[in-house]
């Protein structure tokens, strides 16, 4: 299983990487890392994912916006939104355009792991 992590500050992606090698995660590699959606979108299509981690308030292009456009080129991969946001506006949102889950931040490890988990196939 791929993963791509899309998150602006660089302490989450390297803490979802570390935890992305968690022992009750097996067979997921890490395929890229993104600041932002436009940055997301490059390795999405050069690497097709199977899971994306994907923060929705990034510079350049939004998570909502990258959500939309990742799910338009692959309908079966499984995004995992991780926000700080509050809104559960703008939760529901990303989930209409295509994302599979949604986490806040902040997280434990553990919500992190059972998260990521759900995302993947059984």
């Amino acid at each position: 299983m791929k993963l791509l992590i899309v998150d602006d500050s660089n302490v989450i992606r390297q803490r979802i990487a570390r935890l992305a090698g968690d022992t009750r995660l097996p067979g997921l590699e890490i395929v890229g890392q993104a600041r932002n959606g436009a940055e997301a979108l490059n390795v999405f299509v050069r690497h097709r994912p199977d899971v994306v981690t994907m923060d929705l308030t990034m510079p350049e292009l939004g998570g909502v916006e990258c959500t939309e456009q990742i799910a338009a080129i692959d309908d079966k991969v499984n995004i995992l939104v991780v926000s700080a946001l509050s809104d559960k506006s703008t939760a529901i949102t990303a989930l209409k355009k295509g994302a599979r889950g949604f986490l806040y931040k902040p997280f434990t490890d553990d919500q992190l792991v059972e998260a990521l988990l759900e995302m993947l196939p059984t």
